[in-house]
């Protein structure tokens, strides 16, 4: 392969912390929310593009996104948007993927060998692909300075045997986020000492004092030996699955395996299943504008502000003696807040939500509660 540079994008969960703007039937990730004409799902691929082939390029997500995933991105084909039959997390998630592009090369080595029926045996050091795994609904605002610390930790995998991950230095005790904990040093790139996933306040507070602490940001980097030498250490159930049907992939036998398969995959994160054990995983500390745009609060925090620090999205709104909230309507729809401070307003296709900034950890809550109540009429 010219390219042998992979990148896998995460695309298929609900964003409930988004509701009701983020729906089952279309979550955050295929929203615009900046008015910019392109989802973050459009942004996050055209972020990649200089930096691996588009046809290089996968999107695994749940088999209700496809076709709109195939529309927003045009000059894709289906063959390259993996579809979960189930929601399992990201180890499976990954999982599939490693297996699809494994069984890619696989094909291109032996394919003429496989048609007529041979059998082979597979050398794995033809497993030179390097890989990128990123979320589909981050923001970046500086696009440059995130391709080059991308290149640059591709070309690290490429020739080191182990797990990279991307931390972002800390601007707040945030409890939102997983905490990533270095090694002494003074380079930007350094062993992990240890993971922690989302702290409460004060311990997030040490975190951010102690200067050794970065936000795991979710983006991975490795090359296909390693990655898969880990998962059969660490994970053996579901890299065996997953090694049965390596020889189907990219054939149209593909689909029918991964709907036997992938419902018995247990649900476990790449966090906890991969991470937090492998032997040998680096972290490269980076500063590109990252925000996972997981809340309306961090919407709240990187929207342009006015001079009472009101947001207003997509609609008009007139604000009296109101500070520091986010109002987000549908374009055309106007809203008048009097004496109100730090609230979310946010309307879609009938649903209104009022809430306080912060108490909106409870979002996800009010979601299963309408769930219930209602028959996932507003889901």
């Amino acid at each position: 392969m010219k390219n042998n540079n992979y990148c896998v994008i995460m695309a298929g969960g609900i964003g409930s912390r988004f509701w009701p703007f983020s729906r089952n039937s279309r979550p955050k990730q295929f929203l615009d929310f900046f008015g910019t004409g392109k989802s973050l799902l459009q942004m996050t691929v055209d972020r990649f593009r200089p930096l691996v082939p588009i046809e290089h390029i996968l999107i695994v997500t749940n088999v209700i996104y496809k076709d709109l995933i195939l529309e927003q991105i045009p000059d894709m084909n289906g063959s390259q948007v993996l579809c979960e039959p189930a929601r399992r997390n990201t180890a499976p998630c990954i999982a599939y993927a490693i297996a699809h592009i494994k069984g890619l090369a696989y094909q291109e080595v032996y394919g003429r060998h496989l048609q007529e029926g041979e059998q082979v045996d597979w050398d794995d050091e033809k497993l030179n692909a390097n890989i990128v795994v990123a979320p589909s609904d981050h923001l970046i605002l500086q696009e440059d300075e995130f391709r080059r610390v991308i290149g640059e930790g591709l070309d690290f995998v490429s020739k080191n045997d182990t797990l990279l991950t991307l931390g972002m230095k800390p601007t707040r005790p945030e409890t939102g986020y997983g905490y990533i904990q270095m090694m002494p040093g003074e380079s930007s790139l350094r062993k992990v000492k240890t993971f922690t996933e989302k702290p409460n306040a004060d311990l997030a507070k040490v975190f951010v004092e102690s200067g050794e602490f970065l936000w795991n940001s979710g983006i991975f980097l490795w090359n296909l030996r390693t990655i898969r030498h880990e998962f059969l250490s660490n994970l053996p159930e579901i890299a065996q699955a997953f090694a049965r049907g390596e020889w189907c992939m990219g054939t149209e036998k593909e689909e029918d395996f991964i709907q036997q398969m992938f419902p018995t995959c247990p649900n476990i994160s790449i966090d906890y299943g991969v991470m937090e054990k492998a032997k040998s995983v680096h972290v490269m500390m980076a500063d590109f504008g990252w925000s996972d745009l997981g809340t309306w609060g961090s919407l709240y925090d990187l929207s342009e502000k006015d001079a009472e620090q009101n947001v207003t999205l997509k609609c008009n709104a007139a604000y009296y003696d109101s500070k520091g909230n986010i109002v987000a309507l549908p374009e055309g729809h106007l809203a008048v807040l009097r004496g109100m401070q730090d609230m979310i307003v946010a309307e879609s296709d009938g649903v209104l939500l009022i809430c306080p900034k912060s108490e909106e950890q409870q979002i996800r809550q009010f979601v299963s509660d309408a769930e219930t109540n209602y028959g996932g009429k507003f889901n």
